[in-house]
This record gives C-alpha cells, structure tokens and sequence, in this order.
C-alpha cells in the first residue's frame, strides 16, 4: 500500500495571502514549500483511492477511470471543492463515501454528474475494497467528519483528520490496533484555546496514547510551520510535505 501526500495545508497554509511571515516568504520562494489543501491519494492492489477532494485542479490531475473511488472526511469546502468540476466530467460514474451529513456541500448531492454518492459506511465496521480493508472512525470537529484506518495485509495507517482531540470510542478502538503509521491533524503551534483541530499539544499527547510506530502531522497552518522552524519533534514524529509517499508493504518495512 502507498499513500502519497497530495496536500498537507489547513485553509491558513504558506503561502497565505497578505502574509510575509517567515513560513510564507519561504513557501513564496520555494515550491517545495507550499501547502495545498489536505488530501492524500492511496493505492493498494487494484485500488487507487483518493482521500478527501479538496485540490481545486482534480479534473486535470486525474484521468479518466484512473480513480476506482473516493473517501471523503468531511464537507467543508477546503476538502469537497475539487469536486465541483470534477463532477461535471463524462465517462464512468466514481464510487463516493463520506459521512452521513445530509447537508452535504452546496449543491453537490443535488447535482453529482458523475460522482456516485453511496450510503455512508458504518462507524469501526471495517470494509473491504479488493485486498484492502477500510474502517471509519468519528473525529470531533465543527461539521460530522470520520477518519479511516486503512488495513493492508495487518499493515495498518489512520488518517485522523480534521479533528480536535479524539472521541473517547475512537481513541479506545485505536489502542485496540497497533499501528504502523498514523496521519493527524496539528494545525496549530501551542494554544490554550484549541478547538475543532489540533495543536501540536494535543497531537502529541494523541501520538503518546495511540504509540504508532511513525506519525506524520498534517493540516499544517503557516503558523505551525513558523513553530517547526524554531522547535523539534520526537524522533518518530514528523511534518508530512507535499508529495511525500510512505510505502507500507506485507513484508517490508516503512519506506520514504
């Protein structure tokens, strides 16, 4: 199984407009800098799953049947907006699951061209995708939002994110599966006031609790990254980039 980074910015990722703070004079100068918004394309076996639709450009990045189908976290713009001209395509019609929120985002459930909405999958049921097993998992956060545990032959990834913190059910079902990698949402350096994503406080303390092997945070704002230029991580923690892949394979080890 392979997971690649497409994005890995909140909404106030470098560069930010009007902004000349440090992350975003850096992200000016550098490509490799920037943050598009948070997504990520997961391949295993047959299947080629994209993870939230946030990418304004979906319809040029992807080609026809390229897709088998996509999992979405949540309907706030940042994460469905690439969908908007994606729908509007011709050819086969590409599978959608995301959570039951029956307000969707503007008028996408009325108008879904080819985008095949399903009936949302049922919370810590795993299902099976070919040879990979797909298990969501509420989050807490301003609209309902799931996350997912990604089952590759007992290679297992949770993509947790957005969320602020974890509801009790899902953190207890987590420290049922040891994991091989984990994706978590740490918008924020420190914050006394954090709500509806993490800062880099709670996502630790989440890490300390789950004890993945590696983890990556993402939903990365410029603030954050002006907080990474001046301080560290633990040793198995890591900002995701842009583009990074993490291959996880039934007899091989994590690579980058």
């Amino acid at each position: 199984m392979k997971l690649t980074f497409l994005g890995t910015g909140g909404v106030t990722a470098a560069p930010l407009f009007g902004c000349d703070c440090q992350a975003c004079h850096r992200a000016r100068r550098d490509e490799k800098r920037k943050r598009a918004p948070c997504s990520a394309l997961i391949e295993a076996g047959s299947e080629r799953i994209l993870l939230d639709g946030g990418l304004p450009l979906l319809h040029e990045r992807f080609q026809p049947g390229e897709l088998t189908r996509i999992l979405l976290t949540h309907y706030h713009m940042d994460h469905v907006q690439g969908l908007f001209a994606l729908r509007w395509g011709v050819g086969t019609p590409i599978p959608v699951w995301g959570p039951p929120d029956e307000k969707g985002s503007d008028d996408l459930f009325k108008h879904p061209g080819l985008l095949d909405f399903r009936p949302s999958l049922t919370p810590f049921v795993p299902h099976q995708f070919g040879n990979l097993f797909v298990t969501p998992l509420p989050l807490q956060h301003s609209r309902l939002t799931h996350g997912y545990l990604f089952d590759w032959h007992g290679m297992r990834l949770a993509w947790l994110c957005d969320t602020c913190g974890l509801p009790p059910e899902t953190r207890d079902y987590l420290i049922g599966q040891p994991l091989d990698q984990l994706v978590l949402d740490c918008n924020d350096p420190p914050r006394s006031d954090a709500r509806n994503h993490n800062d880099v406080q709670l996502a630790l303390a989440i890490i300390d609790e789950l004890q993945p092997r590696q983890a990556w945070l993402t939903h990365l704002s410029h603030e954050m990254d002006n907080w990474l230029a001046n301080h560290s991580l633990p040793e198995h923690v890591q900002p995701a980039r842009d583009g990074l892949t993490l291959c996880l394979g039934a007899d091989q080890p994590v690579t980058v």
